[in-house]
């Protein structure tokens, strides 16, 4: 299976209406630390507070109605499982959320205030591959992925569309695009989505030190492998290996990989409250925090940052915001 152009936009017309155009915002203050002109695109407001709505949407709305209505299930920790619970209520059929038993207990509790039905199981006892796999059999549920679909990879493309145009209006043609990235599904849209609609716009995946399977891997040209899956406060996009979708879709489409540290991510937290009024989540700040220190390893003026999500845990938020010196 792959992924088209003609895909974004089939399910941008599909998920119209229902997910949110979220806006190009600036701040001259973000770009004096940067040293040049950064465009951020807050997809921390978008419906349950993260892109990942876009994907699911995107997938539900390509099922035929019998298949739908049985059902969907699907494997996640946190903005995923929010995004398919969503959906899955937008269009009143049941969903089955696989969290481990560690989540945050928000993550856990706004999933079933979607409506989900959600089923923890022990990372450490437990394999959430067979729990999945045997209720999927025995409720007929179709699997969303979290970034390995085409489906979800299209409708995570959309946002591509948006800052062409967006950035277009602004007499902006030429930037780099720096992305958080997982396992792939928002970069390789975008960067597919981009490939036309805006081709000397350049998109950068941006992993978390010590984590940066994506950027191994398009420098090798193969698949790379974390050698550890957690201790990070990036958690949420913290995954083995890039998908076996996504990665041809970046090695053809993308530029260079960049890495941040946890202390340049609180930073961009806290700067994206204090100058642009966004609650961003850590792995959702990536790209901005690339943009804010490392804006020089692009060749573009103009750096365009997209906050992949804003669902985070009150006290790591504190925790960003204790970074401000007094005088900002």
């Amino acid at each position: 299976m792959s992924v088209t152009l003609d895909d974004i936009h089939a399910a941008r017309e599909r998920i119209k209406g229902h997910a949110r155009v979220t806006p190009l915002l600036s701040s001259p203050f973000l770009d004096e630390i940067a040293g040049k002109r950064v465009l951020v695109k807050p997809e921390c407001l978008q419906i349950t507070g993260s892109f990942k709505y876009r994907g699911a949407r995107s997938a539900l709305s390509a099922l035929d109605t019998e298949t739908r209505a049985k059902g969907v299930i699907a494997f996640s920790s946190g903005n995923h499982a929010q995004g398919v619970a969503q959906a899955a209520r937008d269009f009143g059929v049941p969903a089955v959320i696989i969290m481990p038993s560690d989540a945050p207990a928000l993550k856990l509790a706004n999933t079933r205030a979607l409506g989900a039905e959600v089923v923890t199981y022990d990372r450490a006892g437990e394999d959430r591959d067979a729990i999945g796999a045997s209720l999927a059999q025995e409720r007929r549920l179709t699997l969303i992925k979290p970034f390995d679909d085409p489906r979800v990879i299209a409708g995570q493309g959309t946002v591509g569309l948006e800052i062409a145009e967006q950035a277009t209006a602004l007499g902006v043609t030429e930037a780099a695009v720096l992305i958080p990235c997982g396992g792939g599904g928002l970069t390789s849209g975008t960067a597919l989505a981009l490939s036309d609609a805006a081709p000397k716009m350049r998109v950068h995946p941006v992993e978390p030190e010590g984590f940066d399977d994506v950027a191994r891997s398009l420098a090798s040209g193969h698949h790379e492998v974390n050698t550890r899956l957690s201790g990070s406060l990036c958690d949420a996009i913290i995954t083995p290996s890039p998908g076996k979708l996504t990665l041809p879709l970046m090695l053809a489409h993308c530029g260079p990989g960049l890495t941040v540290t946890e202390t340049q991510v609180l930073d961009a937290m806290a700067q994206a409250f204090l100058r642009l009024k966004l609650v961003t989540e850590p792995g959702g700040a990536v790209a901005l925090a690339a943009a804010l220190h490392h804006a020089d390893q692009t060749e573009a003026e103009t750096v365009i940052a997209v906050v992949s999500g804003g669902n985070v845990d009150p006290d790591i938020f504190t925790q960003a915001l204790a970074t401000l010196s007094p005088a900002e």
